[in-house]
């Protein structure tokens, strides 16, 4: 695995500063938002409000293998669509009860900030809201996980423990968080699961399907950690050279990301703040 690089104070400060702008952003969107808009005109306030903080997205115009660039200021995805949602994947108008989870990245003098947050759209069933709370509940004792000395496994076996094993939803496979910084993608791989189920059956030893795993925590580490749930089910449909990631059984599903620096006195999350805003908007 490469290297993960380790900041130092004032490269921290840097890093602390752009998740400040995604978090920024954020509470602009939740007074924004409401039923009744198309998620082209979310993007485009996003577009207008990352301008306004000086700012600029890091998805717009990103690039994977065989996929076109991404063509949006923000990743907008609603209700079965997990995340990486187009602001043109679909033109239908949010309506009470949707669920949209929104992506944020930004580049601030040359550092990403990057997290994910879901909303209700006016209202919720009870079964909504429950995902929900799976899923702010999942990073919040995952992080916790996140100290120094310890292996970057405690997260996803938390995350896992609590999505799966208490409130019995899916984590969707194959999904996961990254280490970022000058970049918006770097090592490690984060996954939200301690086993992939189709791998374990081929090894001998469960800690060796995720290399990544066994990854000690240092003081200087940045990463982006992001469980991605739903009810139904953790399989996931994909269309080649597309970029929207949907349930495969249609289910709702939810996204929440934070930024972490490791210190020397554990977790410091850089997106806390997200954790005050409305979970309902509109």
């Amino acid at each position: 695995m490469p290297r993960i690089p380790i900041l130092n104070e004032r490269e921290a400060d840097a890093a602390r500063a752009a998740a400040g702008k995604v978090v920024e952003t954020h509470r602009r969107l939740a007074e924004f938002v409401a039923p009744g808009q198309t998620l082209a005109q979310i993007d485009a306030f996003v577009a207008e409000t990352l301008e306004d903080l000086r700012c600029r997205s890091c998805f717009l115009g990103y690039r994977i293998p065989r996929t076109p660039p991404f063509p949006s200021h923000a990743c907008l995805s609603v209700n079965e669509c997990v995340v990486h949602g187009t602001a043109g994947y679909t033109l239908k108008p949010l309506e009470p009860g949707d669920l949209i989870s929104i992506d944020i990245g930004v580049w601030h003098q040359g550092w990403v900030g990057d997290a994910a947050w879901t909303y209700a759209i006016g209202e919720r069933t009870d079964e909504a809201a429950a995902l929900m709370a799976a899923g702010e509940r999942s990073i919040a004792e995952g992080v916790k996980e996140l100290r120094p000395g310890a292996p970057l496994m405690n997260w996803a076996k938390t995350v896992h423990r609590v999505v799966e094993l208490e409130a019995g939803f899916h984590l969707t496979r194959g999904l996961g968080g990254h280490g970022y910084g000058r970049s918006l993608h770097g090592p490690p791989f984060i996954s939200n699961m301690p086993i992939e189920p189709k791998t374990f059956a081929l090894l001998d030893r469960s800690e060796n399907y995720w290399p990544d795993g066994a990854t000690q925590l240092e003081p200087g580490m940045l990463m982006a950690v992001e469980p991605m749930l739903a009810i139904g089910t953790g399989d996931k449909l994909e269309t080649k050279g597309q970029w929207p990631v949907f349930t495969a059984d249609g289910s709702l599903s939810v996204h929440y990301e934070h930024d972490v620096l490791i210190t020397p006195h554990g977790p410091e999350i850089l997106t806390a703040d997200l954790h005050d805003l409305p979970e309902i908007v509109g």
